[in-house]
This record gives structure tokens, sequence and C-alpha cells, in this order.
């Protein structure tokens, strides 16, 4: 362990308010007891209240008052940085080894008490995710430093649907995690243009020693969702889609990635859209096709139509 480190690790076993003893910080550290008293006296120079006490009880405590300052966590904060690191480990964070370090030491530097309270409430919990990102963590490393420094990359891209790899330079903004995928918002100067890109399709990354300067007030947030979902610029041509059924099917549809968006007004058992009848007739019959009899169209007519020709196209097909 490093100096700091051990000079942390014994902050974290006086916080316990119980009174230690040097040989029993010691032991635990594994360190000769004369490099304990060293590091004891140095915390008490740095202003660490410790309270030293002689004779055959004596021992090392803290000021009560010490205890309860901001660097020491109590069991509920220290369960949510656990759980915290669940949910990082299952987004595939590329953080997640300085994470879990940290969390390490925040285990082993716990009192018995909060030990046993942190396992009962992990032991709650699990996150379960499909996808892995480990192979990604190299380039999302390297993306953070990019956009923390504000420096300008040079990427070799997949885009969807092309095996050809495509050369961009790009300043990056923001990194995204959306739906299980990472992305990277920023200004692509081959488009002139503000650009995302998803992380799993770059196929090389390099740092350059250009800077730049990002927009002051940019969401990448707004920037991200008002490319996914479309603003409606045809206010003529906006239909209402109004479905009825199970309150439960229907809270789930109204909370859909794509629809969620469009929610209009949402009664018990009812809930309007309002969509583009092009949308409604192209993308909406597929949406709604496996809550099968839970819900039911209401208008317009034409999606009623237009569902009944989706299922006669895959009665068809199937039946070939």
């Amino acid at each position: 362990m490093a100096k700091t480190d051990n000079l942390l690790a014994i902050l974290w076993m006086l916080s316990s308010g119980e009174k230690i003893t040097a040989k029993q910080i010691s032991e635990r550290l594994e360190m000769n007891i004369r490099t304990v008293y060293r590091y004891i006296d140095t915390l008490s120079i740095s202003g660490v209240p410790i309270i030293s006490d002689a004779g055959h009880n004596g021992g090392y405590t803290l000021l009560n008052n010490f205890i309860e300052a901001p660097l020491f966590f109590d069991s509920e904060e220290q369960t949510s940085l656990f759980h915290a690191a669940i949910f990082a480990e299952e987004a595939g964070y590329y953080g997640g080894k300085a994470l879990n370090r940290a969390i390490s030491k925040l285990r082993n530097f716990s009192n018995q008490e909060q030990k046993i309270k942190i396992n009962q409430h992990l032991s709650s919990l699990e996150v379960i995710s499909q996808f892995s990102t480990l192979a990604m963590e190299p380039l999302l490393k390297e993306l953070e430093q990019a956009v923390t420094n504000g420096c300008s990359i040079k990427i070799n891209y997949h885009k969807n649907g092309e095996k050809q790899l495509n050369y961009r330079l790009v300043n990056p903004y923001r990194i995204i995690y959306w739906n299980n995928k990472w992305y990277v918002i920023g200004f692509c100067q081959l488009r002139n243009d503000i650009r995302s890109f998803r992380v799993d399709r770059i196929e090389s990354l390099m740092l350059t020693e250009n800077k730049f300067s990002r927009p002051e007030n940019f969401s990448a947030r707004d920037f991200f969702i008002n490319n996914l979902l479309p603003t409606i610029e045809d206010k003529e041509g906006i239909i209402s889609v109004v479905l009825s059924g199970d309150k439960n099917v229907l809270a789930d549809i109204c909370q859909h990635w794509f629809l969620g968006y469009y929610l209009q007004e949402r009664t018990l058992n009812q809930a309007v859209f309002l969509l583009e009848k092009d949308v409604i007739h192209t993308y909406v019959p597929y949406l709604l096709l496996p809550y099968n009899k839970s819900i039911q169209v209401i208008e317009p007519i034409s999606l009623k139509k237009r569902l009944i020709e989706v299922l006669s196209e895959l009665i068809e097909f199937h039946q070939i």
C-alpha cells in the first residue's frame, strides 16, 4: 500500500468509533508497529483529532464530531455506493476497475456492524444485463480523456449497414449511455455539423493535439433525443391515435421509448398519442402487435386496417 492509502486505512479503522491499539492496526495492515506510530503522528500533525489513551485498556480513538465528518459514510451511503457499482458494472462503465478499488477500500475499512448491514443490503439486489461492453473499455477511457481535455479525435467508423470504414475527425462533446449502448456526441469536421457515433462501431481511435471549445449551453441529451425522435413539423398532418385496454399494459405503452415521446393524454383505460400519418402506418402497427388482445385501437380506422394488413402479410408469409 502507498503511504496515503495506509493513512486513509487507519482513518477508516479509527472511524468505527471503537478504541483500537497500535498492535491491532499493525496486524491488520501487516506493517511494523513503529510505522503505525509514525502514521498516527502524521495524522495528528495534519489536524486529525486522535485521542490516545495509555495503559492496559489504552488505544486510539477519534473525537465524535470528526467521526461524523463528510469524509466518512454512514451505512445507507455505503450501501448506495455498492449498489451504484453493481449498476455501473452491468452498464460496462469504463471506470469499473477504479470504482471496484474504491469499493474494496470501503469494504475493508468498515467496522463489523457496517459490513453485516452492507452484505444484507447487497444480497437484496441483482442487476441482469445480456450485453457485455468489456471490449469497449479502452475506447471509452480514451473518449473520456478527449472530452475532458477538449482534444479532437480521429476515428475509423462503421456506418450502419456499410462494411467500408469511414474516416472522421471529431470534436467530442459528451459521452452518452442509452438503451444498453454507448455513444459519443461531437462536431464532425467532415459533415461540418454535430453528429452522434455509436462507440461499438468505432474500429480505431487516435487522440490528436488539436484543442477545441465546446459550445456554451450545449445539451448532448437534447441533441440526442431530438435526433432519435424527430419533432413533428407538419402540424396539419398530425393524427390522434387513441388506444384503450388494460391499465397496466397502457402504462407500459406510455413508457415506451418511442410512443411515450408522443403521449398527449392518459386516463385510466385510455391513452392518446399525436403522430404523423406516415409514422402511424409504417411503425406503430409493429409496436402494437406484441400486446395482442390486451389493447384495442379506437382511432384512427386506418390504423386498424393497417394492423389487419400486417397480420395478413405475416400469415401469408408463414404459410409458404
